[in-house]
């Protein structure tokens, strides 16, 4: 991992045409601002997270049908 320092209004490259941009720093956050292709992904860490478990919870096999009838089944 390659760990480096960057002031407010300076900034850093990956590859060729990925650009991170110091924007503002206050106590323990610090705000980015990231320029890259339309096709280059760019996410926070939690939000890839959630979306391997949303990935996975849909492909598990559900039977449809008893969720349906538990949801909608009137009790007495």
């Amino acid at each position: 991992m390659l760990v480096i320092s960057r002031k407010a209004g300076e900034s850093f490259i990956i590859g060729d045409n990925i650009e991170v941009t110091v924007f503002e720093t206050s106590g323990d956050k610090v705000k980015l601002g990231i320029s890259a292709p339309r096709d280059i992904k760019v996410i926070r860490s939690e939000l890839r997270e959630t979306e391997t478990i949303n990935r996975e919870a849909a492909c598990s096999n559900v039977d449809t049908g008893a969720l349906r009838r538990a949801i909608f089944e009137k009790k007495p």
